[in-house]
C-alpha cells in the first residue's frame, strides 16, 4: 500500500515537473520553430515532441534506478545528471548554430530570381519566384533524402537530464517501495510531457497564422538562431 507521504511526494513531483518544463525553453522551443520551418503538421510536431519527451524522462529514470541498484549516493547521481546537462546544452547550441548556417545557405541558394516566358504573339514577360515555396518542393525540395532533424532532437533530449527527478525517487526507493518509485516518476514524467505538448500545440497553432513574407526563405535560419539562443540560456542561465 502506498503511504500518504508517497502521495504527497508524487503531487510535489508533478508540480516540479510542470514548473521545470515551463521555465526551460529547451523543452518546447526547438520543436515549435523546427515544426514551423519544416512545415510539419501539428500531428507530426506533437509525435516528435512526445518521443523526445519520453526519451528525456526515461533516460533519467534509468540512471536513477541504476544508481539505486548500485547504491550510489544522491550527490554522485546529481553530478552525473549535471554532466549530462552540460553535454545536452552544448549539443543544443551546436545544433542550433549548424542549422542556422544551413538555413542561411539555403536562403541564399533560394533567393528570388526571374524567369522569362515567351507566349507567341503575346510577347515575352518575366516573373520572379523562389524555389523554397511549397509549390516547388516536388522539384527542388528534399524528396528522397532522409530527414535526420527529428533524430537529432531526440538524441539531444535523451542526453538532457531531469535534475529534480533523481532526489524525488530516492525517498520511496530508500523505503523499498517499488510502487512509490513508479508513482513519483510517473507523476513527474506525465506532468512534464503534458506541459510540453500543451505549450507546443498552442504555440504551433498560433505560429501557423504567421506569414513572414519575404523573410519566409529565412525560416530555417531563424529556427536555428532561436535554438542556438535557447541552448545558450540553458548553458549560461541555468534555465
Amino acid at each position: 500500500m502506498i503511504s500518504r507521504e508517497i502521495w504527497l511526494l508524487a503531487g510535489t513531483a508533478a508540480s516540479i515537473g510542470l514548473v521545470h518544463t515551463i521555465i526551460g525553453p529547451d523543452h518546447y522551443l526547438p520543436f515549435i520553430v523546427i515544426g514551423r520551418a519544416r512545415r510539419w503538421t501539428l500531428r507530426k510536431t506533437l509525435l516528435v515532441s512526445l518521443l523526445a519527451g519520453l526519451g528525456h524522462i526515461l533516460s533519467s529514470v534509468a540512471l536513477g534506478l541504476l544508481g539505486i541498484a548500485l547504491g550510489i549516493a544522491v550527490a554522485r547521481l546529481a553530478g552525473a545528471e549535471a554532466a549530462r546537462g552540460q553535454i545536452a546544452a552544448w549539443l543544443l547550441i551546436g545544433f542550433g548554430f549548424a542549422y542556422f548556417v544551413w538555413g542561411m545557405r539555403r536562403a541564399w541558394k533560394n533567393k528570388p530570381h526571374a524567369h522569362a516566358h515567351i507566349h507567341g504573339h503575346d510577347g515575352a514577360h518575366e516573373h520572379t519566384h523562389t524555389h523554397a515555396g511549397p509549390e516547388h518542393i516536388h522539384l527542388h525540395g528534399e524528396k528522397g533524402k532522409v530527414n535526420i532533424t527529428p533524430w537529432v532532437l531526440f538524441t539531444i533530449f535523451v542526453f538532457g537530464p531531469c535534475e529534480p527527478l533523481i532526489p524525488l525517487v530516492m525517498y520511496p526507493a530508500a523505503r523499498h517501495s517499488t510502487s512509490g518509485v513508479i508513482l513519483v516518476a510517473g507523476a513527474f514524467g506525465l506532468a512534464t510531457i503534458v506541459t510540453m505538448l500543451s505549450i507546443i500545440a498552442a504555440a504551433s497553432w498560433g505560429a501557423s497564422f504567421i506569414r513572414l513574407g519575404k523573410l519566409e526563405r529565412y525560416s530555417h535560419a531563424l529556427a536555428g538562431l532561436m535554438i542556438f539562443v535557447s541552448g545558450l540560456t540553458v548553458q549560461f542561465l541555468g534555465l
